[in-house]
C-alpha cells in the first residue's frame, strides 16, 4: 500500500513548479517533505490527493493511478490540508456521517465516537463548523480523514492551531497508522517535529529534489565524516545553491 511518484512535473505558464520529482513512500514509513516556501511541497500532496493534475508524470496511491483511477485511488487515502475547508453548516458529528457515506462505511459509528474522544470534541459534538476555532475544524479534518482507515495519509503542515495535548493525539495517531501499514507524508517547516516524527526526509527546493534518504542514513553519513548535523543544519547546507528550473517548449504544450 505505498504512495509513488514518478516523473512528476507541475507547470504552470513558464513557472516550473516541480521537475522531475520521483520517489516512494512503503507501508510503515513515515516521509518528512521539507523545503522553503514555493519548494513544491503543496503543489505535490495536492497532486497525489487528485486535487491538481500533473503536467507529467505518474502518481500511485496504493497500487492505483490518481488520474486513471482516481475513485480507488482516493478510497485508499486520506488529504489533510494545513487550511481544512469543512462544511460550515454540518455538526462535527455530521461531518462524521459525510465521510462514512462517501467511504460506503457500515458500522462507523464505533470508531467515530473513539476519535471524537481522542481529539477532545465530544463536547463539540453538535457544534456548526462555522462555531469552532481554528484549532477545533483541525481536530475535526483529522477525525473524519481518519474515520475510512486510509492506508495512505498526507498531512500539510498537520499540527497548525493544535493545542499541546492534541499535538501529541496528532503525533500519537500518525505512529499508529505507520504502525499498521499505512504510508505516511508529513510536510512541516517545524524541522524539530520532522526530525522527531519521520523515519525518512525528502527535501525539495525550487520544484527539484535536493536529498532523499532515511534519517537514520543521515545521521551516520554525519557521524562518519565528524559532524555533528541536525536536520536543521543539513536543511539549510543543501537548500543555498539550488538553480531555478525552466520549462521546455514541450512541458508548454502539455496539459495544465
Amino acid at each position: 500500500m505505498s504512495i509513488v511518484v514518478e516523473d512528476y512535473h507541475k507547470v504552470y505558464g513558464t513557472t516550473v513548479a516541480v521537475a522531475g520529482l520521483s520517489f516512494r513512500v512503503e507501508p510503515g514509513e513515515v516521509l518528512g517533505l521539507v523545503g522553503p516556501n514555493g519548494a513544491g511541497k503543496t503543489t505535490t500532496l495536492r497532486a497525489l490527493a487528485g486535487i491538481l493534475t500533473p503536467t507529467r508524470g505518474r502518481m500511485l496511491i496504493a497500487g492505483y493511478d490518481i488520474v486513471q483511477d482516481p475513485v480507488l485511488a482516493k478510497s485508499q487515502l486520506a488529504y489533510i490540508p494545513d487550511d481544512p475547508h469543512l462544511f460550515d453548516r454540518l455538526t462535527v458529528w455530521e461531518h462524521f456521517r459525510f465521510s462514512a457515506a462517501v467511504y460506503r462505511l457500515y458500522d462507523w459509528e464505533p470508531r467515530a465516537e473513539a476519535l471524537l474522544r481522542r481529539l477532545e470534541l465530544v463536547e463539540k459534538r453538535d457544534a456548526l463548523a462555522s462555531e469552532l476555532s481554528r484549532g477545533m475544524r483541525q481536530k475535526v479534518a483529522i477525525g473524519y480523514g481518519y474515520l475510512h482507515g486510509p492506508r495512505a495519509l498526507m498531512l500539510d503542515e498537520p499540527l497548525t492551531g493544535l493545542d499541546p495535548r492534541g499535538i501529541r493525539t496528532m503525533k500519537d495517531l500518525i505512529h499508529e497508522a505507520a504502525a499498521t501499514g499505512a504510508a505516511v507524508m508529513v510536510s512541516s517547516h517545524l524541522l524539530s517535529l520532522v526530525e522527531d516524527l519521520c523515519t525518512s526526509v525528502l527535501i525539495l527546493n525550487r520544484g527539484q529534489l535536493v536529498r532523499h534518504a532515511r534519517l537514520a542514513d543521515l545521521r551516520q553519513e554525519a557521524a562518519a565524516d565528524g559532524r555533528e548535523e541536525s536536520l536543521e543544519e543539513l536543511f539549510f547546507r543543501l537548500t543555498e545553491s539550488v538553480p531555478v528550473p525552466t520549462a521546455t517548449p514541450t512541458e508548454n504544450g502539455a496539459r495544465p
